[in-house]
């Protein structure tokens, strides 16, 4: 066991295990957005920043099928930081929040000698999504493509440069496809920390393994800030789940089939 995962573990919650804390219709789910952690300031420009970390956390709610409705918002933000680059953050925030149907209700300010976010999400649903919930001979599958986020991170820790469009400071989230397979998915979450990390996660919530119909490199595998949705289903259902990704634009892979065995993520963990 990992150092996240034994200080989780300390925490003897039923509501804890998900993207977010399902509690009668509500998803409340958060992250933290840190300087020197997730983004250096020279790779991006203070809208990009707050962007980002409002559909990162915005992603925990579509991986829920639950609909992001308000924000708390807290900023740790050095003193060097002036007017301009504060209306810039805020409309980083607003502009991606108000894309999703999100309102901003409140938060928390201090100074401190780097920018730092954390962001709560507070969503509703009818009808949840959870990572427990495969079964033994369900399919498991990904939407989009892996890989280019640690492309693009490993270019600008190189002093490299991006396209406006990189998936890094460009995030495209699977809301439709959610919304409309839901009723096929058994199982599902983001892609946070990678494929292989978070194929880790449905294992241990379901106490399955993995048989996989494709060789992975872990330069895919191991890509982290996806935030794709990993999922599975019935394979009787693929039919109806390959029509609603067609419909809906999304590209999916079937990369495997839970069977009963042990499950070992051949990544570093990163987070400690």
């Amino acid at each position: 066991m990992n150092l996240e995962n034994y200080f989780i573990s300390q925490f003897k919650n039923a509501h804890i295990g998900d993207d977010g804390a399902f509690i009668d219709d509500t998803v409340y789910s958060k992250d933290a957005f840190f300087e020197g952690i997730h983004f250096k300031k020279e790779w991006m420009s203070y809208y990009q920043i707050a962007s980002k970390a409002m559909i990162v956390n915005i992603s925990d709610a579509i991986a829920m099928n639950a609909k992001p409705q308000y924000a708390l918002l807290s900023v740790a933000m050095p003193k060097s930081m002036t007017m301009q680059d504060m209306r810039e953050l805020v409309s980083g925030f607003e502009e991606t929040a108000a894309k999703y149907g999100v309102e901003i209700i409140g938060g928390d300010t201090i100074s401190n000698i780097k920018l730092d976010i954390t962001i709560t999400i507070i969503s509703k649903t009818k009808k949840p999504l959870m990572r427990k919930g495969l079964k033994r001979g369900h399919l498991v599958a990904y939407s989009g493509e892996l890989g280019r986020s640690a492309k693009d991170l490993k270019k600008l820790a190189n002093l490299g440069k991006i396209h406006r469009k990189s998936k890094f400071v460009n995030i495209k989230l699977r809301e439709k496809f959610v919304s409309k397979c839901s009723r096929y998915l058994s199982c599902g979450m983001d892609i946070s920390d990678g494929l292989f990390s978070d194929l880790g996660k449905l294992s241990s919530a379901n106490k399955l393994g993995f048989r996989f119909y494709v060789d992975i490199p872990k330069r895919i595998g191991c890509s982290g800030e996806e935030y794709e949705m990993l999922f599975g289903f019935d394979k009787r259902d693929a039919k109806a789940v390959l029509r609603v990704a067609k419909l809906c634009r999304t590209p999916i892979t079937i990369v495997a089939q839970s069977v009963r065995k042990n499950y070992k993520n051949r990544c570093k963990a990163h987070h400690f």
